[in-house]
């Protein structure tokens, strides 16, 4: 689910960047080092604006500046039990892997329906009921997150596709 946040960062600012567009250049690595980054339980999708920065803070012994920032992001975060549209990235005999924005998400054979059934068909894997539904690489498939886990800089989530409406989006 999308929110908007206020939060907050500390940058640091070498000597040979202090002057007149030292402002400009805090703004601009706040945008680069901040936007699209995965936090482990949330996505920074785009920054909106910036509500402070600090008075520079001179560190002892390395002569560079840290400043607080506080700004506003709009951001993703996952939540058990919503349902997420993907791309399948890779399928295997116990199941295939979603992309789903910075979520990686594993749907395991006991969370495919039954009529879907696994096969290697030239070079493709892929679960097909051998008539109208084929997850392969590159399908797009609408899920409903089962469990998530948050690691430093990566979200895991585990979804099913074994109810009603949820499965292979055809386009």
């Amino acid at each position: 689910m999308f929110f908007v946040k206020l939060l907050q960062d500390t940058l640091p600012l070498h000597p040979s960047y202090f002057g007149a567009a030292s402002q400009q250049y805090i703004t601009d690595l706040l945008y680069t080092r901040n936007e699209g980054k995965n936090t482990g339980t949330m996505m920074i999708i785009a920054i909106i604006d910036i509500d402070d920065i600090s008075e520079a803070k001179i560190m002892p012994g390395t002569g560079m500046a840290m400043y607080d920032i506080s700004y506003r992001a709009i951001i993703w975060r996952p939540f058990r039990g919503e349902v997420v549209d993907g791309l399948v990235s890779s399928v295997v005999s116990n199941g295939f892997f979603v992309d789903v924005g910075g979520l990686s998400v594993f749907v395991s054979k006991a969370m495919i329906p039954a009529e879907l059934k696994y096969t290697v068909e030239g070079s493709t894997p892929s679960f097909t009921d051998n008539d109208d539904q084929t997850i392969e690489r590159s399908s797009q498939v609408r899920l409903r997150i089962k469990g998530i886990r948050g690691e430093m800089g990566q979200m895991y989530a585990i979804g099913s596709i074994r109810e009603d409406y949820l499965g292979c989006v055809s386009l």
